[in-house]
């Protein structure tokens, strides 16, 4: 597929933050229960990044970019360092981690056909809406830096009035974290 890996072992790749009219947002559940996870996926050669989204879109959740309209992106690349045993130090060039371009999309139709089965090897078995801040709390632990990144950022783009409200697990769980630290 030829993946896109920079200099210093950065995937590059596109998250897709995906937004019902209500403020919920997409999450899919990881074929095989492995975990909930927003839509994203690599960049190929030559690729811009909004193509790979329409691309990842349509391979990952069935949609296309008729059912969707792009509300906001994020300025830079976000990157996040995989752990050491998820990266591939065997393969050249080495990834140890991914960089992403974060989108965020509204559906232009409350009744979207969600389609895991445009591959031969889905990513997502199961999905569902969520409250705007839970998929930091669904994701798996090395990328909630990353989402907490991307969702503030487009969060303001998405809401010029304010940023939705935090949890009651958001203030309780940073200062889990602080004690850890």
């Amino acid at each position: 597929m030829g993946d896109v890996i920079d200099r210093d072992g950065f995937r590059a790749n596109v998250g897709i933050v995906l937004m019902a009219d209500d403020g919920r947002l997409f999450i899919g559940r990881r074929s095989g229960g492995r975990g909930w996870q927003f839509p994203q996926g690599g960049m190929r050669r030559g690729e811009k990044a909004e193509e790979s989204l329409f691309r990842e879109l349509q391979e990952e959740i069935g949609l296309t970019r008729d059912d969707v309209e792009i509300v906001g992106q994020t300025r830079r690349w976000l990157r996040y360092r995989l752990p050491a045993r998820f990266q591939r130090r065997e393969s050249q060039p080495r990834c140890i981690g991914q960089k992403q371009r974060w989108f965020l999309l509204r559906l232009r139709r409350p009744d979207p056909q969600f389609r895991f089965d445009t591959t031969g090897e889905p990513e997502f078995d199961r999905w569902r809406w969520v409250d705007y801040w839970e998929p930091i709390r669904e994701v798996i632990y090395f990328k909630r830096t990353i989402y907490t990144r991307a969702l503030h950022e487009l969060g303001a783009q998405a809401f010029p009035g304010g940023l939705p409200h935090y949890p009651d697990w958001w203030h309780q769980d940073a200062a889990a974290e602080a004690e850890a630290s």
